[in-house]
């Protein structure tokens, strides 16, 4: 077995270098969302695309892709653009996403919510600057939007962040901490317009890609917003959003599709159109990385926080817990089979997609089924007195929950783990 990092590159380069005529079936693709709308204010039809690109480096799936490799690259890494098109002008604003850019992991281990741990046997710095100088040549100056909680298990990640762009000490990095939970709690999500009002002045500074009719630069875009939260998801995408609308604001402004006061928001039909397409959008990267639908998305949606969509998050987060745990391994093999991150050598002799469970697998959790059938059982049918039904519930009971105790402390063991690539307990 071995691993193989530059098979798409190799094979791109013979293609276009030794047989120039072969990139004519060689079609170029994306793996992330696109949506393209004809829309109409004031009477004016102009074209809206909304565009996401998932990076083909460090990919798959929630927990088991977490943090940088050693090149630099993060994980769930998209770049989003938004386009407008309208009578030969063109404007473009993009943002991107991605985990937050250190080595740490989150290995799924039955818990609902496991731990994140932050390698202590590595350089952070050396990835971290390999991140970012890539980032900078790139995109140009960079503002982090860290929204993660500044509490709890997340907060020893936010501090990390922080320490690590302080101490990279370039003026074109700026870094906002802003815990998107906290800030929200009780249902207030007009705090968001905190966040976006106190980058305001750096989203005017970094403008925007513009060309006029003529075919004329008149704007270039200087710098993108890099927003993350644990998942690069549901958190994220919102304010992405909140971003987006604040900059598409400018540009129809500007190419003469709004009239000087006017705001998108007032345009009923558009925003319906902006609101679902960003709300698909968080959906697409969602089932990419998590496996279901992004959490929230009845406020990108909607603009308000809603108790259906309360509801809605809670059974996408039973549905992401059994993903995580009972079938996020598979997922993550095919992708790195997929991308040619695995090369399949045949003196290797078996698969090492077989893996024998061990004797605990099976075991532990049909003693615990046995048990707990039998404690409600000996509820549903009294003894002969209450205290000798009270024992049996007792007794059952005890076995079902030593049981369950024995299970989450092996947690790791019964969870579908990758078994090439990510095979690892820490990346």
């Amino acid at each position: 077995m071995h691993t193989h990092t530059h098979s798409q590159t190799l094979t791109v380069f013979i293609i276009y270098c030794f047989s120039p005529q072969l990139h004519k079936f060689a079609v170029p693709v994306i793996h992330g969302f696109i949506v393209m709308k004809p829309c109409r204010i004031n009477g004016k039809i102009f074209e809206w695309i909304l565009i996401s690109r998932r990076s083909c480096f460090r990919a798959g799936v929630r927990y088991y892709v977490r943090g940088i490799d050693s090149e630099g690259h993060a994980a769930n890494f998209v770049e989003t653009e938004q386009i407008v098109l309208y009578e030969g002008a063109k404007a473009s604003f993009v943002q991107t996403r991605g985990s937050m850019p250190f080595y740490w992991s989150q290995r799924p281990n039955l818990k609902y919510k496991p731990k994140p741990i932050i390698s202590k046997h590595t350089n952070h710095m050396d990835g971290f600057q390999r991140h970012f100088d890539s980032q900078l040549l790139i995109y140009g100056k960079q503002t982090i939007l860290n929204l993660v909680n500044q509490k709890g298990s997340e907060k020893p990640l936010e501090e990390a962040f922080a320490k690590m762009v302080s101490g990279m000490n370039n003026g074109m990095l700026g870094y906002i901490a802003f815990d998107f939970h906290k800030e929200c709690s009780k249902m207030r999500w007009d705090r968001l317009q905190l966040l976006v009002d106190s980058v305001s002045e750096t989203q005017d500074e970094y403008s925007y890609f513009m060309l006029s009719s003529e075919g004329k630069t008149v704007a270039q875009q200087k710098g993108v917003f890099r927003s993350n939260c644990m998942d690069c998801l549901d958190r994220t995408n919102v304010i992405q959003s909140l971003l987006a609308r604040r900059s598409l604001q400018s540009q129809l402004q500007r190419i003469g599709v709004l009239n000087v006061g006017q705001r998108i928001e007032e345009q009923a039909e558009f925003e319906k159109i902006y609101k679902n397409a960003w709300a698909d959008n968080a959906n697409a990267c969602a089932v990419q990385y998590a496996g279901t639908g992004a959490l929230k998305t009845d406020f990108t949606r909607t603009g308000k926080r809603t108790r259906l969509g309360l509801l809605m998050d809670g059974w996408n987060s039973m549905i992401r817990y059994y993903k995580n745990n009972f079938s996020d391994g598979f997922r993550q093999d095919s992708i790195d089979l997929f991308l040619g991150n695995f090369a399949v050598d045949e003196t290797d002799g078996p698969t090492p997609l077989r893996v024998q469970k061990d004797w605990k697998f099976l075991t532990l959790p049909i003693i615990m089924l046995v048990a707990f059938s039998m404690c409600i059982v000996c509820l549903l049918m009294a003894g002969d007195t209450w205290t000798e039904a009270l024992a049996y519930v007792m007794f059952w009971g005890a076995a079902s929950a030593i049981t369950g105790t024995i299970i989450l402390f092996n947690g790791q063991d019964f969870v579908d783990a990758p078994k090439l690539v990510h095979k690892e307990k820490m990346d």
